[in-house]
C-alpha cells in the first residue's frame, strides 16, 4: 500500500526551499509518495516525481504532513488538516520552533524514523472563537496558540468588559487581551507576562495587555468555562481579533468575541517522550547545566540522612 506524506514549506525562505528538496528526496527514497501543497515550489523540484493536492477530499490516504518552517508555516499546517486525524511532523528552521520536533540537520534520520512509525502522537488543544459585530452575521473561527483582540489604533486604548461563564467579571481599558491554549502560552500570552502552562493543561490562559485596572492580572479558567470579551462602546475605539497570528476580523465598538475549548485537536508527530520541562529548557536555552550536573553527582553518590556525617552544618 502507498503511504503518502504531505509537504508543506515556507516558500518565503530559501533556506526552506533548500530543506524541502532534501526532504522529498529522504521521504522518496524511504518509500513516501511525496504530495506537495505550495504549487509555486514546484519548480525547485525539477525532475522530481511529486504530485500537486488538489480540490475535493485530498487529504484522503495521507499519513503524515511534514512541514519545513517555524510555529507560523506549522500553524498553516494545521488549517489544512484541521478535523482530520493526521499528525503534523515540523522541522524546525524558525528561531525558538516550539511546536517543531526535529531541526534540520535531523532531517535524515527523522525520516528514517517516521518511515519506521517510530513516532508518538501528541493532542494539542484548540479554542472555538466566535466573533459577533453590529450588524453582521457572526464570524466562526479557531486558533491553536491564541485568539487575541487588539487596539486599532495605537493612539488610544480600546475599553473592554470581561465575562467568565456569563458572569461580569471586570472591565478596563487597555491595549488587548490575549486568550490562549496552553500551547499558545509560550507565544504571545508569554511576552505579555502570562505563565507557561505544560502542554496536557486543559485550560484557557486570559492576559490583558497593559491593562489601566488594579484587577487585571492573568487568569487562567478550566475547559468547561467561557470566556466573553466585548469592545465597550463608552470610548468609541475599535479593536482587531487575530486567531493565530494569521487571521484578522475587525471588531468594531460593540463586538462581542466568545472563546471556549475547541472539540478538535491538532495532533502532533513526536519522536520522543520527553518531557517538557526539557524542551523549555532547551528552546529558551535555560541556565541549568550545574543543577544537572549536581543532581547526576546526587544520584551516584546519594547522602544518607541518618549519617551524621553527611550532615551540613547549621549557621
Amino acid at each position: 500500500m502507498t503511504r503518502k506524506v504531505l509537504v508543506v514549506a515556507h516558500g518565503g525562505r530559501r533556506a526552506a526551499v533548500s530543506a524541502m528538496v532534501e526532504a522529498v528526496r529522504e521521504l522518496k527514497d524511504a518509500g513516501f509518495e511525496v504530495v506537495l501543497h505550495d504549487e509555486e515550489l514546484q519548480g525547485a523540484l525539477a525532475g522530481s516525481e511529486v504530485a500537486r493536492e488538489h480540490g475535493g477530499d485530498w487529504l484522503d490516504g495521507i499519513e503524515l504532513v511534514v512541514v519545513l518552517g517555524g510555529d507560523g508555516t506549522i500553524l498553516r499546517a494545521a488549517e489544512l488538516v484541521r478535523g482530520t486525524q493526521v499528525p503534523l511532523f515540523g522541522v524546525n528552521l524558525g528561531h525558538v520552533g516550539f511546536l517543531a520536533e526535529s531541526e534540520r540537520e535531523n532531517l535524515r534520520d527523522a525520516v528514517r524514523r517516521l518511515a519506521d512509525r517510530d513516532y508518538l502522537v501528541e493532542r494539542r488543544s484548540t479554542l472555538e472563537v466566535t466573533i459577533e459585530r453590529p450588524g453582521a452575521a457572526p464570524v466562526h473561527d479557531w486558533a491553536v496558540n491564541e485568539a487575541t483582540l487588539e487596539k486599532a489604533d495605537r493612539q488610544l486604548m480600546v475599553e473592554v468588559e470581561l465575562e467568565i461563564d456569563a458572569q461580569p467579571l471586570s472591565s478596563f481599558g487597555c491595549d488587548g487581551v490575549v486568550m490562549a491554549t496552553a500551547t499558545g502560552s509560550t507565544a504571545h500570552a508569554f511576552s505579555a507576562g502570562g505563565p507557561v502552562m505544560w502542554p496536557d493543561v486543559e485550560a484557557i490562559l486570559i492576559v490583558p495587555l497593559a491593562a489601566h485596572a488594579l484587577f487585571a492580572r492573568p487568569l487562567v479558567v478550566g475547559p468547561g468555562s467561557i470566556v466573553s470579551v466585548e469592545v465597550t462602546t463608552s470610548s468609541g475605539a475599535s479593536g482587531v481579533v487575530t486567531m493565530d497570528g494569521r487571521r484578522q476580523v475587525d471588531a468594531p465598538p460593540g463586538t462581542r468575541i466568545t472563546v471556549r475549548w475547541g472539540a478538535s485537536p491538532v495532533l502532533l508527530a513526536r519522536l520522543n517522550d520527553a518531557p517538557f520541562t526539557d524542551r523549555l529548557v532547551r528552546k529558551f536555552d535555560l541556565p541549568v547545566a550545574g543543577w544537572r550536573e549536581r543532581a547526576a553527582l546526587r544520584a551516584a553518590d546519594p547522602v544518607d540522612p541518618a549519617d551524621p556525617a553527611e550532615q551540613e552544618p547549621r549557621s
